[in-house]
């Protein structure tokens, strides 16, 4: 049993007020078919959308089976309609891009049955009412007849209880009206039919039952049923629900409607999605170039262990501040230029090296390593005889050391230009930069002009002399210090050490870098020579024994009595130790090995290392990471512009299936449904968009690897998308469309379902 109950609905239009229902009393039995006629505007549409649950009433109450409908929620209203009406239109109200089948089983969807339950149910009912051979057209493809036909099949393979049908024979030719009509007259032997009609004709010709309306108000009815007691019970429905795969079916189908612009919408939509990943294909290609140039030729570059290691993050943009023009300039190959410089703080922790870490450096497996070269910090006696004076050097304003221990890195690394690298303890290297320059305080150390220019054939014809401690100091048998003898020409004779400038480098321009600052490097053996000579001379011997300077005859504390046995050359504990890999595997089963001695010790305890090829690779990894966060902020302008696009489009859309969303309101449909259905459109214009994207970018990457094989050498197959990046954009495009569409999705959610069914 339905029944309205004083039932009132008003429209207002502006301050204007028109009641469409004004106070209606009815009740309808299960079986009947009831008849309302009325001219227009006499309420009988209003009438059927508040039965339906299509529009809401003002005042008084529609009761189902004695019970309220007064407090019903949105969900509920939804559930009734779906479980309860199924709607007739005079315009049949089809979806126009599905097929038959798809506009009647698309109630079902939004039940929960399976696929195959919802086909067998279409298929049975469509079979009812002669359209079996039909079912794969679309609603274009079939007469004004069949069309209404289909409208019938869908509203009854729910099984509802009640159909209402809205003058379903007013868009129809006279035969095919009665056909239609007999088949109402059938349904409404199980069901309760109310047809809204203005032909009088046909309402006495079919219904058994005919209700008259004018101005909102009851005129006659020829059959009023017995109106039951009340049940002031609870109704219950199951919920309706549309899947998101559903939805996405829906939405593929519209889409395939309009395919070209469709289309045109996803290109422009990728375009954003190919600037991001040809950046991200190009910079992954730079990256892996840099890694494997670590594991190829950074592979050998030593791991250093210092007693200040050098601090990435206290000298970015290289491991010292120059203070030059660094233009490329026009010079003169065998020339040295001196160039005024400064160092800039490399580190700020302090490596204690002692004899545990040494321990713990025995261990190490030696097939790992080529070599590994210790240096001492040792201030050597060098000497250079001017002529008319003789000059003590200070060898830490001439970068005088031995890092040049690995002879298969030097050749790999670095250009001999004039004469011939080292080969013993009397044999020394002088290392300039890449524009012939050495730091103007060597020059000057070594007694030469700090603005001259030197020709290489004047360099290599230098020599020095090292003075051993115990030709270099004399002790005063008054005092017992120690001091350096005053006849310099002394020194100069058959027991000092003659050393020559024997060879010339530089960096070699494809050298992927070097931390070998320019300066004078020597031989290994120097240093052996002269520290086993350092070892057992008297002044080491004496100030082994004395907490006081044998120099200088003042006290000294446990640190710098320990630094001035280093100078001295009698502290065997080393300076620097440089390790030189085998492979890029053995680098990094080094690097495992000295960072285990850290374990569980104290930050100011560490011994830490100068991995030189990671320091190379990080910075240009962060160089290119940099470049590539700025060329991707670029592209994801165009990003975000056709994501506002796209937002647009979506509104188009809901514009243009308006109607639709009144009929899928109409079945059961939930605002969130609706919302559902543009939200899986955005996404599929996100996929295809992002798809396009990759795929387009993908494509360019082989012109543009030519491009870049054209102008650098040896760089083939650059550009490279990685897979997981690739996977990354489409999603990354989903997003962004499916949040452009968020606006206009939900607008079409909130659009009033009667407004929408009336929209052409």
């Amino acid at each position: 049993m339905l029944e309205l109950r004083n039932t009132t609905k008003k429209y207002e239009i502006g301050s204007f007020k028109q009641a469409a229902l004004n106070g209606v009393d009815l009740a309808f039995k299960t079986r009947e078919f009831v008849a309302v006629l009325g001219p227009s505007g006499s309420g009988k549409t209003t009438l059927l959308n508040l039965i339906g649950g299509l529009d809401r009433y003002d005042e008084g109450d529609l009761l189902i089976d004695g019970k309220s409908t007064r407090e019903f929620s949105d969900q509920e209203w939804d559930s009734y309609r779906n479980h309860e009406i199924g709607f007739i239109f005079q315009n049949y109200n089809l979806i126009s891009h599905i097929s038959v089948l798809a506009n009647v089983e698309i109630g079902l969807t939004l039940t929960g049955l399976s696929p195959e339950e919802r086909r067998k149910r279409s298929e049975e009912v469509l079979g009812r009412v002669g359209l079996i051979d039909h079912i794969h057209k679309k609603p274009n493809q079939l007469s004004g007849g069949q069309m209404q036909r289909v409208a019938i099949a869908r509203a009854l393979v729910n099984d509802p209880e009640i159909i209402l049908a809205d003058e379903p024979t007013g868009a129809i030719d006279n035969e095919t009206s009665r056909q239609i009509m007999e088949l109402i007259q059938q349904i409404a032997k199980d069901k309760l039919v109310i047809m809204v009609t203005h032909d009088e004709a046909v309402a006495k010709g079919y219904a058994n039952r005919i209700v008259s309306l004018s101005d909102g108000v009851v005129t006659d009815d020829t059959r009023p049923p017995e109106v039951t007691v009340p049940d002031n019970g609870a109704l219950a429905f199951d919920k309706t629900s549309m899947s998101f795969l559903q939805a996405l079916k829906l939405s593929f189908s519209n889409l395939k409607t309009k395919k070209f612009r469709t289309l045109i919408t996803a290109i422009a939509g990728s375009i954003g999605i190919i600037g991001v990943a040809l950046v991200l294909a190009i910079a992954n290609g730079m990256n892996n170039e840099i890694d494997e140039l670590e594991r190829t030729t950074l592979a050998e570059f030593p791991l250093q262990i210092d007693p200040r290691p050098i601090d990435i993050d206290a000298m970015q943009g290289g491991p010292f501040e120059r203070h030059m023009n660094e233009e490329d300039a026009a010079f003169d190959e065998e020339i040295i230029y001196p160039l005024e410089q400064e160092f800039g703080p490399p580190s700020t922790h302090t490596n204690d090296i002692d004899d545990d870490y040494m321990q713990h450096l025995e261990a190490l497996d030696e097939s790992l390593y080529n070599e590994m070269s210790i240096s001492y910090d040792v201030n050597m006696n060098l000497l250079k005889d001017l002529g008319d004076d003789i000059i003590n050097i200070d060898t830490n304003d001439i970068g005088f050391d031995s890092t040049l221990s690995d002879e298969t890195f030097f050749e790999e690394n670095y250009n001999l230009l004039a004469g011939d690298t080292p080969e013993g303890k009397s044999e020394l290297l002088l290392i300039i930069d890449s524009q012939n320059r050495v730091d103007a305080e060597l020059l000057e150390a070594i007694g030469l002009g700090a603005e001259e220019e030197i020709p290489f054939e004047t360099m290599l014809e230098y020599d020095f002399h090292i003075a051993y401690p115990d030709d270099y100091y004399i002790q005063d048998d008054n005092t017992g210090r120690f001091a350096p003898v005053q006849d310099k020409d002394a020194l100069i004779g058959e027991d000092t050490l003659e050393l020559n400038i024997t060879g010339i480098a530089r960096l070699d321009e494809d050298a992927p870098g070097g931390f070998l600052t320019p300066g004078l490097k020597y031989h290994p053996d120097l240093e052996e020579t002269y520290l086993e000579r350092a070892r057992t001379s008297d002044i080491g011997e004496a100030q082994l024994e004395s907490d006081v300077s044998v120099i200088t005859g003042l006290p000294l504390s446990e640190s710098a009595k320990e630094a001035l046995l280093k100078e001295l050359g009698v502290d065997s504990t080393p300076a620097q130790i440089q390790i030189y890999p085998v492979d890029f595997s053995a680098k990094n089963t080094i690097t495992d090995h000295l960072d285990a001695y850290n374990t569980d010790k104290e930050e100011e305890d560490e011994i830490r290392y100068t991995d030189i090829a990671s320091i190379i690779t990080e910075l240009s990894g962060d160089i290119i990471d940099g470049i590539s966060y700025v060329l991707v902020a670029f592209s994801a302008i165009s990003l975000l512009v056709s994501s506002i696009m796209i937002g647009i489009i979506t509104y188009v859309s809901v514009l243009e299936r308006t109607r639709e969303i009144g009929i899928l309101r109409s079945l059961g449909a939930r605002k969130r449904d609706i919302l559902r259905v543009f939200n899986a459109e955005t996404t599929i214009i996100g996929f295809t968009a992002g798809l396009f994207g990759v795929l387009i970018a993908t494509g360019l990457t082989f012109p543009i690897n030519r491009l870049i094989a054209y102008l650098v050498e040896d760089l083939e197959n650059l550009a490279s998308l990685p897979l997981f990046a690739a996977a990354g954009l489409i999603l990354i495009s989903i997003i962004l469309t499916f949040t452009a569409g968020l606006i206009p999705s939900s607008i079409a959610s909130r659009k009033d379902p009667v407004s929408a069914l009336r929209v052409d």
